[in-house]
């Protein structure tokens, strides 16, 4: 009986195997080229594919700009290059708009708020969240003083430090999270406030976990890895942990609303609602989901590269001394850097933009997809094929930077030392899904940034003389690693003497 039992199931293996190999055959046909896929499990155990922006350089020589990859028997078609992906995401943005759905994503949001599949509620929601966050400030003066208020207390609280070595990442996270905090919830926390310190540590979590290969196995085979423990569990149930904390806002909300005195978005979403009774839109679920993806926009992206930023001041001190040195003699000591102030620094804002430029990360668990089938550049890809344009390909294109395995801020200045715009800068993305937070980040990397360099020198605590900006990066990125710095107060006379 045992064996019938055990040859029963060799059979339904090799049946399932041949069944597996045979979609991805079929599919393949389809598609443009790339590393020869495994069957049931694609390409994710195969060395020098995965994560992208590892290998795409590699991958794009043997296949060219268009590849496609398998995550398990789902082929993504990764777009490499300024020229392919801005034909994608800009000429041809409503065939590349679409949102692949992943397991994890799923899992998370249930298909609610802004990470939405269903198109017309997207473009909705979309539409007034950035209507919104307009109304709230977002890239107003307003907005501006209110960043500058929590650069201060970063700068108060890496005072108290008195150039001891510390770990400036939770710092950060507190100052960039009560941003948003204050347009989504109506209030900033305190930063020693334990509820406000988990759920930043929730969301940095989720973006671990799922920026993370455990993840990509997540989402490549849910039905199996539900049964398996890991990272994965724990982050669902820290998610809907800050779903049940949301949720809590939102009732309060509800009961303490004044809707001719909306105080924040979710009052708003709260009155918009019920005009719209009748709708699917605006239901209770998509504004707590909504709510949760902009808590994490709001806090990861922007602090991360804030934090990227002194990395690069550490390491290349006289990147440091010019910038601090424009900050002198266009700020001086006694104010605060204003938005005002950007067009007079342009080598700060070169800087500011070559820290975005030179990050690289990975794309593969936030693909967009096609929205139908679409003949693009030779090839056919049908509709609703996951599509991840490698935002890494771009920034690095040596076709269109003068440097691009370097850290240099000239790639942002023209040869009259005027900041000049470079259209292959896709930091943000492009086209119909690009960040709709895209100008409070803006602001609050320039004011986070001039305002801390205004107020220390930054060092790092210990030697690292072999090891680089790009790798320093990578360890933070990949194993959650980051040095310790040290924030040395300078002093007014510093200030004077830096200047010519």
């Amino acid at each position: 009986m045992e064996l019938t039992w055990a040859g029963a199931l060799l059979l339904l293996c090799i049946l399932f195997t041949l069944f597996s190999s045979f979609q991805i055959y079929k599919k393949k046909g389809q598609l443009p080229p790339g590393p020869t896929p495994w069957p049931f499990l694609g390409n994710v155990l195969q060395r020098d594919v995965l994560p992208l922006y590892k290998y795409y350089k590699k991958l794009t020589a043997k296949y060219g700009p268009i590849f496609t990859v398998w995550i398990g028997s789902k082929p993504m078609v990764a777009l490499c290059g300024y020229e392919v992906v801005k034909d994608a995401l800009i000429d041809h943005a409503e065939e590349f708009g679409g949102r692949s759905e992943t397991a994890a994503r799923r899992r998370i949001f249930h298909n609610k708020g802004l990470t939405t599949t269903d198109e017309n509620k997207w473009r909705e929601l979309r539409r007034f969240t950035l209507s919104t966050l307009r109304d709230f400030g977002m890239g107003k003066k307003r907005m501006s003083e209110r960043v500058q208020e929590e650069a201060l207390c970063l700068a108060e609280q890496m005072a108290t430090t008195k150039g001891q070595p510390f770990d400036p990442r939770r710092g950060f996270a507190s100052a960039v999270s009560n941003v948003i905090c204050a347009v989504v919830f109506g209030n900033r926390f305190d930063s020693k406030d334990q509820t406000f310190i988990e759920n930043q540590q929730i969301v940095e979590s989720q973006i671990r976990c799922f920026h993370s290969f455990p993840g990509l196995v997540y989402n490549t085979f849910p039905n199996i890895m539900e049964y398996v423990p890991g990272q994965h569990t724990k982050s669902f149930a820290d998610a809907e942990k800050l779903s049940a904390y949301i949720r809590e806002k939102v009732e309060f909300h509800r009961k303490t609303l004044d809707p001719q005195n909306p105080r924040d978005y979710i009052d708003c979403f709260l009155i918009r609602q019920e005009k719209n009774l009748s709708e699917v839109v605006y239901t209770p679920e998509d504004l707590v989901m909504a709510v949760f993806g902009l808590f994490i926009a709001g806090t990861i992206t922007t602090s991360q590269t804030l934090l990227y930023s002194l990395l690069v001041m550490v390491k290349l001190p006289h990147i440091q001394a010019k910038v601090q040195q424009e900050i002198d003699e266009v700020v001086g000591a006694n104010r605060t850097p204003g938005m005002e102030d950007r067009l007079r620094m342009p080598f700060t804002n070169a800087v500011v933009h070559e820290v975005q430029r030179y990050q690289k990360g990975s794309l593969e668990n936030f693909s967009r997809a096609t929205t139908c089938d679409t003949k693009f550049h030779g090839y056919n890809i049908p509709k609703n094929t996951a599509v991840v344009p490698m935002l890494s390909s771009v920034h690095f294109d040596p076709l269109h930077w003068e440097t691009p395995e370097k850290f240099n801020p000239d790639n942002f200045l023209d040869e009259k030392g005027q900041f000049r715009k470079r259209d292959a800068f896709m930091p943000f993305s492009a086209g119909k899904r690009a960040c709709p937070g895209e100008a409070l980040a803006r602001m609050e990397l320039f004011l986070f940034f001039s305002t801390l360099l205004q107020k220390f020198t930054f060092h790092m605590a210990g030697d690292s003389k072999d090891t680089d900006v790009m790798s320093l990066q990578m360890n933070f990125i990949t194993k959650n690693q980051y040095p310790l710095i040290r924030a040395v107060k300078r002093s007014v006379d510093t200030c004077v003497q830096l200047l010519p």
